[in-house]
């Protein structure tokens, strides 16, 4: 089967939250027929791995079937967290952007304009 690499930001929206030092972060797909694909690449070790920079430490997924959307939750990633510290962001509210920066490969049918 022939894929594309795309970036998230083609395929899905995110939401941001965040709580003390841990960022909430939900990936809602744009076609319910990207969800499943978008749980085989989107792991929460792939995550991780995007957020390591940050002090990130641990990364929990939560599958939403019936949303076809996923949650992540990931610990120790915002430097102390608003009162804690001195980062411009410290709400993490932009941080649902880094997440959508993240390449997965789909077929070209699913790409959306």
């Amino acid at each position: 089967m022939s894929t594309t690499t795309v970036r998230l930001h083609e395929l899905a929206h995110a939401r941001t939250g965040d709580k003390g030092n841990r960022i909430n972060i939900s990936l809602i797909p744009y076609r319910p027929e990207l969800f499943e694909i978008l749980q085989q690449q989107v792991t929460p070790e792939r995550v991780l791995k995007l957020f390591a920079h940050r002090g990130a430490d641990h990364v929990e997924r939560f599958d939403l079937p019936n949303l076809k959307a996923m949650n992540f939750v990931i610990d120790n990633a915002l430097e102390g967290g608003v009162n804690g510290s001195l980062n411009l962001d410290g709400h993490g509210k932009s941080l649902s952007f880094l997440l959508l920066s993240l390449t997965v490969d789909v077929p070209p049918s699913l790409v959306t304009g």
